[in-house]
């Protein structure tokens, strides 16, 4: 009887330490409430180096359930069509966040794309070197019947641009341990083409263009505090 007793009694006091453990360490402190606010439509130029918006173009929209999904995650998304001087033309799209303790998945390409009924090829990690230091990024090619869409992106954590997947719960679970939720970023450029490698070049031209013409705390919270 004693011996069950003595039992339920450490049951009990486990369970109350890691409630209040779990209360603990539960992240409190939005970073986002801590900084200037963001406001995608200001924060992306309309026009920079030889790109401007094409406004013949209408982005494509996603379907109602991956909306909502979205609307979960992201407090501001923003789609745009770029075209420079010699009729090319890339596909920007950005969605920030200002809670990111959780996973991204959701908006990943991969799924989103996938969802959208493109067959997903070619996945790999990269780096892009930037005049502003080492940009991790991943690219895929995404194909619909004739659409082939080479796709560049990159996610942020905090200050911090990340690869998604280890990389990023990894960031997540350090700003965690220190109380705070971490706003973030999830930027996407891509284009129609059926040459990828052509199509990564031009995209790594418009990334380093706009990284250009962005003020110092624009492209850091667009890259993070990205190392040389």
């Amino acid at each position: 009887m004693k011996k069950s007793l003595i039992t339920s009694l450490i049951l009990g006091v486990l369970m109350v330490s890691s409630g209040a453990l779990t209360m603990a360490l539960t992240p409190t402190v939005r970073i986002a409430d801590q900084q200037e606010m963001v406001d995608l439509e200001v924060l992306i130029p309309v026009h920079f180096g030889d790109w401007q918006i094409d406004k013949t173009i209408i982005p494509l929209q996603v379907d109602a359930e991956t909306q909502a999904q979205l609307d979960k995650i992201y407090n501001q998304t923003i789609s745009r069509t770029y075209i420079n001087s010699l009729g090319e033309r890339i596909m920007l799209s950005v969605a920030y966040g200002g809670d990111q303790s959780d996973n991204l998945a959701v908006h990943k390409p991969e799924v989103c794309y996938y969802a959208q009924g493109f067959e997903i090829m070619k996945i790999f990690t990269d780096e892009l070197l930037t005049s502003y230091g080492k940009l991790p990024i991943k690219r895929l090619l995404a194909i619909k019947g004739n659409r082939n869409e080479p796709i560049t992106y990159w996610i942020t954590v905090g200050n911090k641009a990340v690869l998604p997947g280890i990389d990023q719960k990894l960031h997540q679970l350090r700003y965690g341990l220190t109380g705070r939720v971490p706003d973030g970023m999830l930027v996407r450029v891509s284009s129609i083409d059926n040459d990828k490698n052509k199509a990564y070049q031009l995209q790594s031209i418009f990334i380093q263009d706009l990284l250009t013409a962005v003020d110092v705390k624009k492209r850091v919270r667009l890259i993070g505090a990205s190392e040389v």
